[in-house]
This record gives C-alpha cells, structure tokens and sequence, in this order.
C-alpha cells in the first residue's frame, strides 16, 4: 500500500472512506450464505420438477438442439458443443459441463440416455476420455425434450450476458425425472431419485389423469418399483413404498446370478446383472478382502469377463466341495452383489425445493404437459389464424387479377399501390402488403386451387385447436395420445425384477398391471435368475465352517466303460488283491485308478491330446466292496467339455485319468505310432490345455506316468509289439509333437500302448501248497479277428502272454510278432498290456473268461466265449 502512494501522488484516503460502507458481520454473512445457497440449490445442485433437468443439463440439450446434433446428424466433437454451451449459457468451467453431459450419455446411469456419446464416455470403474477425443450428439429420446420448443410451449429468459435467450424449462414430452432420476448435494439438501421404466410412469400418469384420487396402491399396480438399468433384483417393497409416500426410503438391489461348469466338474458362480452404479472392479476388490480377511470361505478365484459385447460376467469360481448357493449368502453379505440405495425424492418446483412422492411428481409432470399442449396450441392457433388471413386477402385479389395488376402498374410507389389495393378490394394493410410481395407463379389456376384446399386446411385447423383449447377433456386427450407415442418410440422392457418378501421370507416377482412391455414378463425374468432369490435369511447364517467338505484320503477310479468315481482309501489295496475268481458287477474294468484326497484336482486325459483339471470333491463316491463296481459314477465324456483355453473336438473321448501331484513324465502314445513323454510342465491359469501336437486322423490311445526307467510298450494291428526303456523317449513341453515310437505297416494302426512300471516288467510263478500256484507280473492280451468283421460282433481268438517274454528293441523298430494268425485272421481286433490277472466283459457288463497265460510269443490263441468290449 506503501508503495502504491508513492507511485500515485494523487491517491486521497479520503475518497476511499466514502465508499466504505459499514454492516454487521452476522447480517453479511447471512446475507451472503443465503445468496449462494439460493445459487446452489436454483442454479446448479437440484432438477426441476417438470422436466428432471439441472440446468447446466437443460443447456447441453437445448443448445445441442439449436446446433442441429439430432440423431440423423454426423458425431460432433465433444470439446466443440462444452465450447457452445459455455460461451452461450453457461459461464462456469468446461469440465462441469462435459461431465455432465458424460453422465447424460452413460447407459449405466441414464435408463433413457439422452445424449449419444461415441468414443470412450467411460464406465462403472474408469472416467471418460477427454472432450477432445470423443464425439456426441443428441439421443433419439432427448427429441422428445426439445419437442415443440420453438412453439412457444415454455418461457425463456435472458442468458448471463442478456444477448440471447434460454429455456427456464424444457417441454419434455417424457417423465424424465422420474425415468432417469438424478442426484445432487446442495446447500442444507440434496437429492438422490432412482430410475424407472418409461411405460410403467406414462401408465400410472394416464391412470392418475383419469382418477385424479387414486391412491397409491393403485398408482404402484402400475408403477410397482424402480427400473435400473443395469437390470438386477430389488428385494422387498417396503422401503419403495416409503419412498412414494413420503419421499424418502430405502430399498435393496442384488445382482443376477447362475451357476455354471466353467470347466471339467468345477463350479462357479457367474454374475450378469449388478446393482445400480455398482462396478465390476469394485466387487471383485471387495471379494478379494473378503476371502484375505477369511471372511469368505470357498472361492479360488474370481475373474472379470465383461465386454461391450456380451455384457456383464464375473466369473467367481468355488472350491471344491462349496455349496453355490452358501457362497453366494456369503457375497450378499460382504460384497456389493448385494447393495442399498436411499431415495430422497427432492426437486424444485416454482423454484422452491419439494420432497416429493409418487403421486405429486406425477401431478407436476401431467400440469406441465397440460400447459406445454394449451401454450402449443395457442400457439398454432394464432399462426394458423394469420395464414388464414393472408390465404383469404390472396384469394379475394386473385378474383379479377388483372385489375391488381393494373393497381399496382399505375401505381407511382409502393406504398401508394399498397393503399390502392386496400381501398380497391377491401383489404387490411397485412394482406395489402403480402400481395405486393406475390412472386408471378403464384398467379396460375394451380395456385388458386392449392389456395382454397389450403384455406379449407386452416379452417379445419382451426377448429380442432379451438376445441383442444376450450375443452379439459380433449386437452388431457392430445396429452394421453402423445404419452403413448413416447412409450413407442422410446419405451423397452422392464430390466430389473422385483421380488416381493413374504412372511415365511420366501421371494415372490411381483404381478404388472400394465407398462411393460409384455415380451418380458417378471415371471420369465425371475426363471433366469437362479440363486438371485437366496433368502436375506440364508445371507446371514451362512456358516463358512459347514459349507467345507473335509480333506481326507481316497481312491480316484476310471473303468473303461468310461465311468468316473472316488472310493475310500482302502480302495486300491482291495482292486490289488482280488483274485480272477472274486465275484464282478458291472463296468467295475480300471484303467486308472491313484491314491488322492478331496479337496485335491486331478486330470482327465482325452483322444484329442487335451488334459483337463477338475476336483476330485464333486465326483460321487462308491462304496468299497471286493467288486469295485462304478455303476454309481459319472462319464468322464461329460467332464471335458467345458473350458477356458480350446474347444472340445468332436468324437472325443477320456482315455485316462492322472494324478496332478505325480510330478513323473506322462507318457504319451497315439493311434499313428508316435510316442512323447511330457515334462509336466503346464499353464498355472488354464483348467485345460493341449499336451501333444497331434497330426491330422491321429488320436491319443492312452496316458500314464513314465519314468526313466519305466517301459513303454506299442502293439499294431499287424501283430507287432516294441517294447522299450522309457529313457529313450526324451521329456518335452506340451507344445510339441512327440517322435516315433514304432515303425508300422501301410494301413497298420496302433492297437494298444501301455506303460509298465519296472516292478511288473519280471514275471514270477511260484507253486505253493495244496496245488496252488501264484502268478505276478505285466501280461500282453491280444484277440485276433477279421477286419471285415463287423466291430463287436467277432469272438476272436485271445492269448494271454508274459511282457517279459517279448525282447526290447530299439524306438522306432518294428518290433516282434506277437500273435500268429490262423485262416480267417488278418489283425488284432482288441490288444492289451497291464499286471496280472487282466480283466474283461462283454458290452453289457458280463464277464469273459481269458485263456491261461501262454509262454509262448507267437502262438494263435484260444477262441474266446464272448465278444470283449472292456478290458482292463
């Protein structure tokens, strides 16, 4: 201030007292906060009752409209309309305004968007790009805001600068504040209004313009609840019902979900609906918490799938042994799948802010559209009375043309030909002026005609706006007729369901009286919704504790009929001691069969080279008897088709099933002679993978740990068996394709492969007391046959012979004859390598007897009783 002196010399203390004018602080500072509080609450934080609009949101669409951005128009650069709306109406920061026409454009916030956003304009997790990056133009439905602005259906007032004028009011043809809701915090207030479907309003407006008494009951058996856009559950109707009748309430939304396989045997819950402004990123981190924090028991993993094309999908997958539906109590509980929202139905109405109900936002709404239609009207009415005017002074003059003409000729002025033709024919100084300003076509006999059809037109015109604006009943009647027009053009289905709860606390959909579209009934949407109805009183006893199954050993079994089944622990060592002679059920032939534990995965390996992981928990148990029968197991087949990384092939089909803890090589062989050993390396995301690159026409035959110094044994069709020390066969990864294991005839196939652990490859007969005899160790089936025969109808020859008995050769050799062929025989119909005693049925589960183990390599074999289908 010093300084300021010093520069000034003309600075006078005394001429800044004078403008000093003293007031009370306490008087100021009331006057000022009500000042801006009045500023918040008017100009910026609450809608307007009539049209549900804030107005920085009345400006975006106004102006957009004046910009010609309708739907039939190209994108327009968003930084360009902000750019209009902030130098025109209003004065404030760009990024007020293009957030708030963001949220007018988002289809997770607006159940009518009324802007088109094109570009990125965000999500429930991630802001939108910058205005300069995306582009907008106006909604079909925001058509239905502007409709007949123009018509002087609403007042307009001075823009901040009073060189432009502004709609205080919208004519909003749709019910916007209730369809879209909003949400703002003021000075002292705020508000937070839910959406609602389009129909269910219009049909509780039409009913309440005819019943003007109805009750609230009868208003909600049109307008039962909320319609969020994202669809979803709302429970209970209660707190909605608080809501319509005082303004304010509560009400509780839940998202959408099913169970489903997401893989071989393992469940997940997957969620497609979520509730209102709920994100997909939120829930997931919230879920996280929980299952760190041990609040939620059961889940291994959760994964967001959600894309623009096939919509929301979280994927939370379940433990093995975990009840869906207690995991999922667990979620409503602790996560946001479950959510509140608190409805404060406050807006303004004569500038004034209101808590409203139903029944007295409808009511501002139908006096809004009475006047938009009575101020229209008036409007049409006055134009269409002037038109007629002219059309009538056109028609008198065009009576004797000529003599016009000839006024206006010997006319020295304009003015003088304008005053002769009012004196001349009768005619006011408008319809003077308008025939002086008559271009020469309008002077031919079409003319004259399309002018009286005209006249008649007006006439016609006129009389329906004079009844509109004279009768109550014809006006509520145009206001009813454009209700139903909006409903066509811009009405859908109800998304969400609203579930009612009953005494017992079962859920029930609630009944529409009418609204909705009737392609979409609650009843069909509460069909989909799966364990969405899970009782709030389920939510909140869910015992993490009792929803586990408990981790104990037992015995993982695959027959080869292709069942699948667990047993007790004991299970293997009873399939071990069993003789030939203990008695057989049905399917009860194991080709697989390891030590697990429950709560452990394991591996089905199928014909197509794929492996795919499932949990042993959900396999139904068998009980442990000397037959091992499986009857009460499921197929495998069944098990591998559903997965993340590659598509099931057709025909396929389990071979065998592994242990996921054995970190042995899997040995591999295939139908085209090649074999692999796989280094077990695989994919820590994947419930299923390929482990050998397979030619074209090959298929895998059958899979087991390999060690080094296991064997590896390959038998032909031609009756050629190579066996092998697995160390010749280097491990690999999974990509790749194997090598040779034997050299084949043209047009041989594989009949058999099989991996002998060392222990069995001796052979052992020891002759014990009484003339029993003991026998132990790998045995070679082979059943020779015709292959013009038709598959399953030929006995066949069989010959049961030692491994031992074969010499090993080298990979890749053809190998050594293994069964000669009598006449009649020209390949193996059926091979097989395993311990003794081997196993085997019919197609029906009858046991068949196999010939006593032959010594000899080369025999022809014995004729067999039965045609074999299983062996093992």
């Amino acid at each position: 201030m010093a300084s300021h002196r010093k520069s000034n010399p003309g600075y006078d203390m005394r001429q800044i007292k004078e403008h000093i004018v003293e007031t009370p602080l306490g008087e100021e500072m009331s006057k000022s906060f009500l000042e801006y509080a009045y500023s918040v609450i008017y100009a910026r934080a609450l809608p307007d009752a009539r049209d549900g609009l804030k107005p920085v949101q009345r400006r975006i669409i106004y102006q957009m409209g004046q910009m010609g951005l309708t739907p039939d128009k190209p994108y327009m650069k968003s930084a360009r309309a902000v750019g209009e709306v902030m130098g025109k109406l209003h004065p404030h920061g760009d990024s007020s305004i293009y957030e708030a026409m963001v949220r007018l454009a988002q289809p997770f916030a607006m159940r009518l968007p009324l802007v088109d956003g094109h570009g990125n304009f965000g999500s429930l997790d991630d802001g939108p790009a910058a205005s300069r990056y995306t582009e907008a133009r106006l909604a079909s439905a925001a058509l239905g805001m502007n409709a007949d602005i123009d018509e002087d259906t609403v007042d307009f007032t001075p823009n901040y600068d009073n060189k432009l004028k502004e709609p205080t009011v919208l004519p909003s043809a749709i019910p916007n504040l209730l369809v879209n809701g909003s949400s703002g915090i003021a000075v002292g207030m705020a508000t937070n209004m839910i959406t609602h479907n389009l129909g269910e309003v219009v049909a509780a407006a039409k009913h309440l313009m005819t019943h003007p008494q109805a009750s609230l009951d009868e208003l909600m058996t049109y307008l039962p609840g909320p319609d969020l856009p994202g669809g979803g559950v709302i429970v209970g109707r209660e707190g909605i019902r608080q809501a319509y009748e005082s303004g304010r309430g509560a009400f509780v939304t839940r998202s959408v979900t099913h169970t489903e396989n997401v893989t071989a045997r393992k469940k997940a819950i997957v969620v497609t609906e979520l509730p209102f402004m709920v994100g997909p990123e939120r829930v997931l981190e919230r879920i996280s918490e929980g299952v760190k924090n041990h609040r939620i028991e059961g889940i291994s993993g959760a994964i967001d799938l959600t894309d623009r094309h096939n919509g929301t999908r979280l994927v939370i997958e379940l433990k093995s042994g975990f009840d869906p539906a207690k995991v999922l109590a667990q979620l409503f509980k602790y996560t946001p799948l479950e959510d509140s929202f608190t409805i404060n139905n406050v807006a303004l109405v004569d500038g004034r802010p209101h808590t409203m109900g139903l029944k007295e936002l409808l009511e501002v709404w139908i006096k809004h559209r009475r006047q938009v239609v009575h101020r229209r009207s008036k409007y049409r009415k006055q134009r269409a009375q002037e038109r007629l005017h002219l059309v009538e002074g056109l028609l008198l003059a065009m009576i004797d043309i000529d003599e016009v003409i000839q006024v206006i000729r010997t006319s020295e002025d304009a003015d003088t030909a304008k005053t002769r033709l009012m004196a001349v024919f009768d005619l006011d100084e408008v319809q003077a002026k308008y025939i002086l300003e008559l271009r020469l076509r309008r002077l031919t006999k079409m003319s004259r005609i399309e002018l009286e059809g005209e006249r008649d037109e007006l006439k016609e015109q006129l009389e329906a706006l004079e009844l509109i604006l004279s009768s109550a009943a014809e006006l509520d009647k145009v206001v009813v007729d454009e209700m139903d027009q909006a409903v066509q053009a811009w009405g859908s289905p109800r998304r969400t369901v609203i579930l009612d709860a009953e005494p017992s606390g079962d859920l029930e959909p609630v009944a529409l009286q009418g609204g909705s579209d009737p392609k979409l009934t609650q009843g069909e949407r509460t069909s989909d919704l799966g364990l969405a109805t899970v009782s709030a009183k389920a939510a909140s006893t869910a015992d993490p504790v009792a929803m586990q199954v408990k981790d104990e050993p037992c015995t993982l079994l695959l027959s080869a009929s292709g069942l699948i089944a667990r047993s007790g622990e004991g299970a293997l060592d009873l399939w071990r001691a069993r003789s030939a002679a203990d008695g057989r059920a049905d399917d009860d032939q194991i080709v697989s069969i390891f030590v697990t534990h429950t709560l452990a995965d394991y591996a089905l390996v199928t014909s197509a080279g794929r492996l795919v992981t499932a949990p042993v928990a959900d396999l139904p148990q068998v009980p442990m008897t000397t037959s091992l029968s499986l009857a009460g197991g499921v197929r495998a087949d069944e098990l591998i088709g559903g997965t993340h990384s590659t598509s099931p092939v057709e025909g396929e089909r389990t071979v065998a099933a592994i242990d996921l803890s054995d970190q042995r090589p899997l040995g591999l062989g295939t139908r085209q002679g090649v074999v692999k050993r796989w280094n077990r390396v695989s994919p820590s995301t994947m419930d299923s993978w390929s482990i050998i690159d397979l030619k074209e026409g090959d298929s895998l035959l059958f899979a087991a740990p390999a060690a080094d110094d296991d064997r590896m044994v390959l038998i032909s069709s031609d009756s050629c068996l190579l066996t092998y020390e697995a160390a010749k066969v280097r491990p690999q990864g999974r990509t790749s394709a194997g090598m040779t294991g034997i050299r084949l005839a043209e047009g041989r196939k594989v009949a058999a492969f099989a991996v002998v652990p060392a222990g069995q490859v001796s052979w052992t007969y020891r002759e014990g007391e009484n003339g029993l005899t003991s026998q132990s160790g790998a045995v070679v089936l082979t059943v020779a046959g015709s292959g013009e025969a038709l598959p399953g109808t030929e006995n066949g020859a069989a010959k049961v012979t030692p491994l031992q008995m074969y010499p090993v050769k080298g990979r890749g050799t053809g190998g050594v004859r293994s069964q000669r062929f009598l006449k009649g025989q020209d390949q193996l119909i059926l091979a097989c390598v395993g311990p003794w005693p081997l196993r085997a049925s019919t197609a029906s589960g009858r046991p068949v007897d196999l010939p006593d183990v032959d010594m000899r390599r080369d025999a022809s074999g014995q004729d067999l009783a039965a045609p074999i289908a299983y062996v093992a």
